[in-house]
This record gives C-alpha cells, sequence and structure tokens, in this order.
C-alpha cells in the first residue's frame, strides 16, 4: 500500500518539474542570478523561517506522542537557528544591512505563505499541519539536490546551495517523512483528503515563493 508521502509527491509530480524548471532556480544553478534576487529571496527567506519556525511549534504542541512534540519542537529550533545564521553570514556577504532587513516587509506571498502555514497548524487537526508544511522540507531538498548536482564550483551561490543539499538537512528531512507516514497511516479518508489539499497549497506556494523573488515583488498598493 503505498503511504501518504508517496501519493502526496506522485499527485504533483508535474508541479516539482515545474519548480525545478523556473528560472530563478535554474539561473541559482548556473551562478547567473542577479545579486538584487537573490537579496530579495534571502530577506524574503529570513522573514519566512520566522514564520515556519512559529508554524512548526503550533503543530509541535498537537503531537500525537512526547516524541512528535519533541521532533517538531527541535526543528522550530533549528528553523530559528538557520534564520540568524542568515543574518550573520550571507546577509553580510551580500550586503544586506540588519537596518535593511528591518525595513523590508514581507511580500505579499511570503505573507500569504505564512499566514496560511500558521493557520493551517493552528486551526487544523495536527495531520494536516504536517501535510502543510511538508512541502518546505521535502521540495526544497529535491530542488536544492537537483541545483547542487548542476552547479559549479565557483557558482557565486555555492555556500548556500551546499546548506540546503547537504546530509544533515537530508536526514532531517527523512524523519519528517517517516513521521507524517505513520501518523497517516491512523488517519481517516477524510483526514487523508485534508492532508493532500494542504500538501498541494503549500507546494504551490513554495513555486509562487521562488517567483516572486525573481520578479522582485512588493505591494502594488
Amino acid at each position: 500500500m503505498t503511504g501518504f508521502t508517496e501519493a502526496a509527491w506522485q499527485a504533483n509530480l508535474s508541479l516539482y518539474q515545474t519548480t525545478c524548471d523556473m528560472p530563478f532556480n535554474h539561473e541559482l544553478a548556473e551562478g547567473s542570478l542577479p545579486e538584487e534576487k537573490f537579496r530579495h529571496y534571502m530577506i524574503q527567506d529570513a522573514h519566512y523561517l520566522e514564520g515556519f519556525a512559529r508554524s512548526l511549534s503550533l503543530v509541535a504542541a498537537k503531537g500525537w506522542s512526547a516524541d512528535d512534540v519533541v521532533q517538531f519542537a527541535q526543528a522550530a529550533e533549528v528553523a530559528i537557528i538557520v534564520e540568524r545564521q542568515l543574518h550573520a553570514e550571507y546577509f553580510q556577504t551580500f550586503g544586506v544591512s540588519p537596518e535593511a532587513f528591518q525595513a523590508a516587509e514581507l511580500s505579499p506571498t511570503c505573507n500569504h505563505y505564512v499566514s496560511f502555514l500558521q493557520a493551517t497548524c493552528a486551526q487544523a487537526p495536527f495531520e494536516v499541519g504536517l501535510a502543510a508544511l511538508l512541502p518546505c522540507f521535502w521540495i526544497y531538498r529535491e530542488v536544492g539536490h537537483a541545483i547542487h548536482a548542476d552547479a559549479a564550483p565557483d557558482n557565486p551561490y555555492r555556500a548556500w546551495i551546499d546548506t540546503y543539499a547537504g546530509k544533515d538537512f537530508s536526514d532531517a528531512v527523512d524523519a519528517v517523512l517517516a513521521t507524517i507516514d505513520r501518523i497517516a497511516a491512523d488517519c481517516a479518508p477524510r483526514s487523508i483528503k485534508q492532508m493532500h489539499l494542504a500538501y498541494r497549497r503549500s507546494a504551490q506556494l513554495e513555486w509562487m515563493f521562488w517567483d516572486s523573488a525573481y520578479s522582485l515583488e512588493t505591494w502594488p498598493v
């Protein structure tokens, strides 16, 4: 019997392939992405990671077991640590001052994504919150692997690429996949349907997030 994660991946395979092929990720891999677009992405990603960490904390509180609580509370801690590393390392390397970051509002897409995750993790059952969080783990890893495979050693974004293609991140993703499949195995069909809807919406928002950085998205009014 196919587990939830494999079924969700196959149902959204074309969306993943579209995400891999989008201009932002293609140019990031070849090192030709304009720095202005990468800076926009980094700033929004730092904002997003704080919201993602809060969402992980919300879903951790609903864990079915103590191990679930620990797993996702620790994941929330790691997300905050990564966000702080962005400030300390990549912002300095690419010329983003603390003042510039503080002055930058969440873009419309970032705001939408964070709001969707927090609302889902706060209001929906544990399993649906997990499904909404999964694309950020899984799609990010797979896109990271694809970019890493094509990136030259002298790629100016190599350090960033290596982070998301690394073993530590991959192991964390595998652990999340195993937990979700274990949880889904005990869920009713109605819950599985809600999980699929939450997964797809977040997968779509992953695409929108990268696209918004490429277009330097701002609020239109």
